[in-house]
This record gives structure tokens, C-alpha cells and sequence, in this order.
């Protein structure tokens, strides 16, 4: 059973559209089941045409009003569906008026020991759900506090399952992102947008973040996947950015003007504060490209990147090893023989990239790249007169440059997989800041290899990767490692129908990853985010041809459920799966060799030996 809390400004009109047809004649026999009076002396009487008179009842609800009207108060009318999952049985009225009474006593707004309490009716027009109408003003003169009344409203809901034996569902636990309202689903479908701008933009802003080392790295990459931002500043420090908003250029409102939303309309976790924290955690990053656990191609790649970023940015020498400095990278300069003050090339190495001998392992220029040279970036700095600066073409990484980061983002996500389902039954909270870089992980391979699939993975399994409540968890090595190899990731750019095996390896481990979050929310009951970590393996297995995956494989596809075809499947997606009491089969962290061969072994032919 689910509640949603709405607000308000006229009752009458409320109850005309509740007592009326609906947009697809939907309602039937519409009726109180309960309310601050006896709901058969408050029912609407009908006039002699059979349409109803709303009057004395709407005068009822708004009669405590007339004296709080005022600022802060444009939206007096209180509004809670409640509904019951598609397969529970049809609750009869007096059971839904118990309902609606304990709804409002949680609440606070009617308390079951106050007569003075605000003026509500519980309206059924359907078998399935009610509505509960009332007006936020105490029968007393005084205001009811509202605080946190969506909580209560889903504590209310938890215990009717339980009274009347129906479907249980998830405790509120803040981890969910806001859902597009349905004006916003309406205004999508008119449009013909794929989606409501509000779940593009969690999805962008999401990617960003987790590709991001810097603030100002994560604005210029919402700029580059076509994101408008509008920054907010402090009014005591001008300078300083305080909170951010995105929208996207299509979405325009009446005034002409983009429609924003803030990082925290959002999800819980994209404020800027959370995202600051993310990025400037203790041990978050040694320095801005870390070379530690990873292989000499993936060094090599990221060295290239950096280097290359450096030059484009840099206008002279001097500002081009110093932007070097500030990414984090090491730099050695060579000086000539002759003269020992002229410098006549340069090696750079990443912290943590050692050799067996325990010293950096160093990089020249040309080493990296003919263009990369100390000779040929002076001559793109500084061209002769009368000739033209050398404009190197756009900067790509190789393909054994890419599969080396991808092998290095499976090997973390076979660490992080084997970290969290160690801790999901020893300390679980543990393992929070891992499954929490994991959405990182999920969001970036999304984007980087263009796969839809991949997509709705990273989607669905975001609900799983929040800590309760908006919390931050503490930040682990294994998170921060996961983290890291998002951003490399990020590095390589978008490719498009990648199934090499590297990428297979990937996505397999990223499976693995979201299998052991999964458990790990089993074993703390968090019953929706175990769901959506199932979804996400779901999706993540539909990314592996079915060629790959093994005999059987094709049947197993067959036998997955496919998009919901009825009203009922589609209202079964308000419910989370509860967890089972088995765990999902658990996937290696690394990639599976040759399985050995089921049923006896055939014997071997005889013949001499050797």
C-alpha cells in the first residue's frame, strides 16, 4: 500500500473531479467511507437531474479557513491517495475507513483523541484506492503542523499491511529520486520526448559528477552534453557558488524562459555540498590522475590525456609544466649539456606508477606522442612569423589504450564486488561507500560505450546505491579506487558497438558488482533498494550477447519478462520487489575460464604411448 501527498488551493473542485467521471470514466460509484463526521450526513446530496450539490460539504471544509487565510498559506487544501498493490484483495469501505483514521491520526492533522483536529473525508471512487481530502486549519483556529507528514502517511500505510494481511512494502528511507510529476509526464508525451526533462537531467548531471575530478571540470561537463547551468552565489561572498541549477535548452516555459531544477530536485545526493564532499573526501584521489594498481598501457593513456590537455591549455612553457603540476602529474625536467639552464625535453610519470625498484616509472614526450615532443609544442606555442601555428587533430585514445582502462575498471569492480559481499554479513555499513561509487561506475561505462541497455542499468541501480536518508557514507579505498577508474573511464570518450571482450569483462564484473550490492541490501532489508539492484542486473545481462553467455543462455532470455502489458503490471512498478529469502546466484569477480564438463568423461581411445 502507497501514499502520495499532495497540496491544494480548492476543495470543491477537488471533490467535483473525485465525484465525477475521471479522464477515462475510470471512477465508479464514488462515495465517503469516512471523514470528521458521519460520512453518510456528509455524503453530497443529489439533485433531481442525479448530478451532485458539493456546497454544504465544501462549506464544511472551508468554514475553518476563514481566519487563517494569509501569506504562506496559498495552498491550504490537504490531498493523500492511497492505493493497494494490483494482487491484494478488495478491502471492503470500513476496513478503508480505518485506513484513512489512521492516516490522519499519524499525521497529526486528525488525531484520534482530538475532536478539535482539521475537517477531512475519505473519498472511493475505485476498488483499488481512496482519497483523503482535507483542510489544513484546526477546527480550534490554530494551524496543524505538516512536518515530515509524507513519512508518517508511509508508516500509516506499513501498518494496514500488516493489519489486513495485504502486500508488504519498503519503509521511506529517502534513498529514491524524486519522480517526474504527471504534468511533466503529460508535457513528455505531447512533446514527443522520449522522457520528462527532470529524469534526462538526473541522468546527465549523474554522468558528470562521476566523470568529474573537479567542480569546475563537472560544470564544463554538463556544458559539453548540452546541459544549461545557472550557478547561485553567496550573497555575503559574491564569488563563492553556493548551489547550482540545470535545464535543458528545449524545455521552455510559458515566459520563454528555461525551466531549472536544482541539484537536490534531483536526487538526494547531487546538491552541490554532496557533490563537493564526493570530490574532496580524505583520500578521494592521490592527485588528480593516481597510477597506482594500474597497468603501463592505462598510465600511458592517461599520461597522453593529461599532457595533451596541458598543451591545448597552456600558452607558453612555464604554463604548461605548471598546469602539469596542478592535475597531479609528475614532471622531470632534461636539461642540455652545454648549457645547463635551457631545457631540452621532459618526462612525466603519475604518483604511485613504479617500477620493482620503487622509482617512478618516466615517460618522454615523444614517448607518448610525436606531437607531444618539447620541440614541437614550442612551435605550436611560439610559430615563426609568417606561418601558422601546428594545430594537432582532436585527441583520441587507441583501442589497446581504451581496453586497458576498461580492463582496469573490471579488476576495481571485481575488488569493490568482493569487498561488499564480504562486508554484507560482517559490517555491512562497510560497504555503503563502495556501493555507492558503483552507480559512478555504472554511469560512466553508460555513457563511454553508448549502450542503452547500460542506460536504464545505471538508472535502475541508483536507488541502490544511496545511503538512507540523504546520508554521505564514509569514504573506503575500495570506493574511492571505483571512483577513480569511472573518471578514467570518462577520459576515453564515447564508442559506439564495443563488444570486444575487455568490454564483455567489464560488463560481467559490473554484474558481479550489482549481484553483491543486492545481497548487501537483503542483509539489511532494505527490500527497494535490493530491487533495484536486481533491475540493474537485469538490464546489464541484456547488454551480453546471448552468443556469450553459455548454453541455455537463449532460453533463459526467452524466459525473462518482458515490458508490462497491463494496467496491473504497469501499477505493480509503485511496489518494490520484496527480497526473497535466497540470494540471487553470484557472479565471479573476475572473468569465468573453461567450466568444467558436466556428466561423465568420455573414455580416451587407446593407442602406444609416447
Amino acid at each position: 500500500m502507497i501514499g502520495k501527498v499532495l497540496r491544494g488551493t480548492n476543495a470543491g473542485r477537488l471533490l467535483y473531479y473525485l465525484y465525477g467521471p475521471g479522464k477515462a470514466n475510470e471512477h465508479t460509484d464514488p462515495h465517503l467511507v469516512a471523514g470528521f463526521s458521519d460520512p453518510q450526513e456528509l455524503e453530497p446530496e443529489r439533485r433531481r437531474d442525479g448530478s451532485r450539490d458539493f456546497r454544504r460539504l465544501s462549506g464544511l471544509l472551508a468554514q475553518p479557513l476563514a481566519g487563517l487565510a494569509g501569506p504562506g498559506y496559498e495552498k491550504p487544501v490537504w490531498h493523500c491517495a492511497v492505493r493497494a498493490a494490483p494482487e491484494d484483495r478488495m478491502l471492503s469501505d470500513a476496513e478503508w475507513a480505518q485506513v484513512a483514521a489512521s492516516i490522519m491520526d499519524r499525521t497529526g492533522l486528525s488525531p484520534a483523541s482530538d475532536d478539535l483536529g482539521v475537517r477531512w473525508v475519505a473519498v472511493r471512487h475505485a476498488a483499488d484506492h481512496i482519497h483523503l481530502v482535507a483542510t489544513l486549519a484546526r477546527q480550534d483556529g490554530t494551524r496543524p503542523g505538516t512536518w515530515n507528514d509524507f513519512f508518517r502517511v508511509r508508516e500509516a500505510c506499513r501498518d494496514a499491511e500488516a493489519r489486513f494481511g495485504l502486500r508488504p512494502t519498503a519503509p521511506a528511507d529517502r534513498t529514491a529520486a524524486k519522480r517526474p510529476a504527471r504534468s511533466e509526464t503529460e508535457q513528455a508525451a505531447r512533446r514527443g520526448w522520449d522522457e520528462p526533462p527532470r529524469v534526462t537531467l538526473c541522468r546527465e548531471v549523474s554522468a558528470a559528477a562521476a566523470g568529474a575530478r573537479t567542480e569546475q571540470e563537472f560544470f564544463a561537463r554538463l556544458a559539453g552534453a548540452g546541459v544549461s547551468v545557472r550557478k547561485r552565489y553567496s550573497t555575503t561572498t559574491p564569488d563563492q557558488v553556493t548551489g547550482y541549477a540545470v535545464g535543458l535548452p528545449q524545455h521552455i516555459a510559458k515566459g520563454g524562459g528555461i525551466i531549472w531544477y536544482g541539484g537536490g530536485k534531483l536526487a538526494a545526493d547531487l546538491t552541490l555540498p554532496k557533490l563537493r564532499h564526493r570530490w574532496t573526501a580524505p583520500g578521494a584521489d592521490d592527485g588528480a590522475f593516481p597510477g597506482r594498481g594500474r597497468s603501463a598501457g592505462a598510465a600511458r593513456a592517461v599520461l597522453r590525456s593529461a599532457v595533451t590537455g596541458a598543451a591545448e591549455q597552456a600558452q607558453d612553457e612555464a604554463g604548461f609544466f605548471a598546469r602539469l603540476r596542478e592535475a597531479g602529474v609528475l614532471v622531470r625536467v632534461r636539461f642540455s649539456e652545454t648549457s645547463p639552464g635551457q631545457v631540452t625535453g621532459y618526462a612525466v610519470s603519475l604518483p604511485g606508477h613504479d617500477g620493482s625498484d620503487g622509482e617512478p616509472l618516466w615517460y618522454g614526450g615523444g614517448r607518448l606522442s610525436a606531437d607531444l615532443t618539447l620541440p614541437r609544442l614550442r612551435r605550436r606555442w611560439a610559430p615563426p612569423r609568417g606561418s601558422a601555428a601546428e594545430q594537432p587533430g582532436a585527441f583520441r585514445f587507441t583501442a589497446p589504450e581504451r581496453d586497458a582502462i576498461y580492463a582496469h575498471a573490471a579488476r576495481q569492480a571485481a575488488t569493490a564486488a568482493e569487498h561488499i559481499r564480504w562486508c554484507a554479513h560482517g559490517d555491512p555499513a562497510q560497504a555503503a561507500d563502495a556501493a555507492w561509487a558503483a552507480a559512478d561506475a555504472l554511469h560512466v561505462a553508460a555513457r563511454a560505450l553508448r549502450n542503452p541497455e547500460l542506460r536504464r542499468a545505471a538508472d535502475s541501480y541508483s536507488r541502490a546505491a544511496r545511503a538512507r536518508h540523504g546520508q554521505i557514507p564514509a569514504a573506503t579505498r575500495e570506493g574511492n579506487q571505483l571512483r577513480t577508474a569511472a573518471r578514467l573511464m570518462a577520459l576515453t570518450g564515447r564508442t559506439t558497438g564495443d563488444t570486444t571482450l575487455v568490454t564483455m569483462a567489464l560488463i560481467a564484473n559490473l554484474i558481479a558488482l550489482a549481484i553483491a550490492v543486492a545481497e548487501l541490501r537483503d542483509a539489511q532489508q532494505h527490500a527497494a533498494q535490493a530491487a533495484a539492484a536486481r533491475a540493474a542486473v537485469t538490464h546489464l545481462h541484456a547488454c551480453v550477447p546471448v552468443r556469450s553467455r553459455g548454453p541455455g543462455a537463449a532460453q533463459a532470455q526467452a524466459r525473462r519478462p518482458g515490458r508490462p502489458a497491463t494496467a496491473a503490471d504497469l501499477a505493480r512498478g509503485d511496489f518494490p520487489m520484496p527480497a526473497g529469502p535466497g540470494h540471487s546466484p553470484s557472479a565471479g569477480p573476475g572473468v569465468s575460464g573453461p567450466r568444467p564438463r558436466r556428466g561423465p568423461v568420455p573414455p580416451k581411445r587407446a593407442g602406444p604411448g609416447r
